[in-house]
């Protein structure tokens, strides 16, 4: 019976362990454990050539940012798009210059807005997360 009972108390804390704590089980297989030095090495030189690419990718400007400054700017772009509309345009503008997620219930709502400028730019900035 207490065999049992200890079988069953194992099971009971594995089960517990891989239900509240997988990330550390995922981050203790890591890509260095599991693939070759040469598979890295080939994965990197890959990586490489790809960002050698001229094209302009609206998301790269967001990592140039301080995390501070983002937000002081998104305080700024909520307070800007309850005003007029070139109080609005100047939110789109900061938007445009944020370049994430954050962003689109602001561009969400631009996109219901009355003023055609204004959903014309909502319109471009959203498409650019596609």
């Amino acid at each position: 019976m207490l065999n049992f009972i200890s079988i069953l108390l194992i099971i009971f804390i594995v089960f517990f362990l891989l239900l509240y704590k997988r990330k550390y089980f995922i981050k203790a297989f890591n890509k260095k454990t599991l693939y070759s030095s040469k598979e890295l090495i080939s994965k990197k030189k890959t990586n490489n050539s790809l960002s050698k690419n001229k094209n302009f990718s609206y998301q790269e400007n967001s990592k140039t940012n301080t995390e501070f400054y983002k937000r002081s700017l998104r305080a700024r772009m909520l307070k800007f798009f309850k005003g007029n509309t070139e109080d609005k345009l100047n939110a789109l503008k900061i938007a445009k210059e944020l370049a994430d997620q954050s962003t689109l219930p602001i561009l969400r709502r631009g996109l219901k807005d009355m003023d055609p400028e204004i959903v014309k730019l909502s319109a471009a900035l959203i498409r650019k997360f596609k």
